[in-house]
């Protein structure tokens, strides 16, 4: 059993039928009392922050996790199915697990999934992906100086706003934490 001498930043830890990542901690010793450590702590689940103080030498429960890399391979109905990266076992991944990000999952691309023993805690999509424009209005030359913005599908299905000098068949770096065009990739 670890105690607060042992937190860092990124430790995981049960706390409160929960498991949570340690963003931020300080270990205050003021003059009158006994020393303690103000944490901030996010949930891996829901993704809630919250900030906890723990008394000094305080136990914690430590989770062991390992993090393995898996390819998406296909959805098949309310999960998408991923295959490990070094032993080829397939499993089926609830589509929830990947959270908004799963619009822009492309078949073939890696992912990394935080385990513990063999139950999935969460699951980490790249942060930037370059996606081929399937649809959208013929842009002309010329259309760089304004900021205005027409929607574009992308292959995966998912639809985004971007510059009107983009056109099919473009391929573009996309933010998967906002949906946000980020450049156009040259091929």
């Amino acid at each position: 059993m670890a105690d607060t001498s042992d937190l860092r930043n990124g430790l995981i830890i049960r706390f409160k039928h929960d498991l949570y990542t340690v963003t931020d901690f300080l270990h205050v010793k003021p003059g009158k009392g006994g020393a303690f450590v103000r944490t901030t702590l996010k949930s891996l689940t829901t993704g809630r922050v919250l900030e906890n103080t723990f008394r000094s030498g305080e136990s914690l429960d430590v989770v062991k996790v390992e993090r393995r890399k898996f390819q998406y391979l296909y959805a098949d109905g309310e999960t998408l199915v991923c295959m490990d990266n070094e032993t080829y076992d397939q499993i089926n991944v609830p589509t929830v697990s990947f959270g908004d990000g799963v619009r822009f999952l492309k078949e073939g691309l890696d992912v990394d999934m935080l385990m513990e023993g063999e139950k999935i805690i969460s699951v980490e999509i790249p942060v930037h992906v370059a996606l081929k424009v399937v649809e959208t209005e013929p842009g002309f030359r010329g259309d760089t100086a304004t900021n205005a913005l027409k929607p574009a599908k992308l292959e995966t299905g998912a639809t985004v706003m971007v510059p009107l000098f983009i056109n099919e068949d473009d391929l573009l770096k996309i933010d998967t934490r906002t949906g946000d065009y980020m450049e156009r990739v040259k091929s």
